[in-house]
């Protein structure tokens, strides 16, 4: 997975302009995280620090940053000697990560629909946990397994579509193609049912666990209208997450 992409750093660093991602995805995220003002907190997967930038600049007093990407963490690491703000960044499989530190969140965009398994899915659902300081938060971004198939062209105007070759079943592949200024990259996530991600949360010991529907600002509305927005609200291919220790 590092290698692949190592070789789309730069293709999927513009997607992150995409409308979607600026008006749904970034909006959803940053309505779950609240006040970040003084907090501690840990970005997996980080990519090339899109978001990680955007945590220490709303006001988080230590932001690191992890990728298993070397190029993801290069390129986040020119960002950040251009215009410092004091975050860290470390190259490292989730998977492997262990305990580095005592967060009051940790954060994950699009990080737990790489787990092939339950059992890859409960390690990384752990990394996530003995990070966290008793009380705080895990919120993610990630691909929404309850999304049926049949849906899955329906997002093609948003810049995206996924596709799947064998039955939905746990394990199974799940293809997502993104266009970016006529240029496509594909990148597979691989579906695991809610009722597993649940079972992986308590396992590991959390709490409390919230499911957040995707929500449009009032700027995406505003610039592209209610009815461009319905066809992702109605199918829902990605979801919020939020956890308590």
């Amino acid at each position: 997975m590092a290698a692949y992409y190592d070789s789309i750093d730069e293709q999927y660093k513009q997607s992150k302009e995409l409308p979607f991602r600026l008006h749904i995805e970034a909006y959803t995220y940053f309505d779950l995280l609240g006040d970040l003002a003084e907090k501690s907190l840990l970005d997996l997967a980080c990519g090339e620090g899109f978001y990680t930038r955007k945590f220490r600049q709303r006001g988080a007093a230590r932001v690191l940053g992890v990728d298993i990407s070397a190029k993801m963490i290069e390129l986040a690491r020119q960002q950040e000697a251009k215009a410092p703000l004091g975050i860290e960044y470390i190259v490292c499989d989730v998977l492997d990560l262990g305990e580095i530190g005592n967060f009051d969140l940790v954060v994950a965009s699009f990080l737990l629909n790489y787990a092939q398994t339950q059992e890859q899915l409960l390690r990384m659902c752990q990394s996530v946990y003995i990070n966290l300081k008793q009380g705080g938060r895990f919120v993610s971004i990630n691909n929404n397994s309850e999304q049926p198939p049949e849906s899955y062209l329906s997002t093609e105007k948003y810049g995206f579509i996924k596709s799947i070759s064998e039955p939905l079943q746990e394990g199974a592949p799940i293809t997502y193609t993104v266009s970016v200024d006529g240029q496509k990259f594909s990148f597979d996530n691989y579906y695991l049912s809610r009722a597993t991600y649940e079972w992986a949360f308590r396992t590991v010991g959390f709490k409390q666990i919230r499911w957040q529907s995707p929500i449009v600002s009032t700027v995406g509305v505003r610039e592209f209208g209610n009815e461009f927005w319905r066809d992702f609200l109605d199918n829902q291919p990605i979801i919020g997450i939020e956890c308590w220790k």
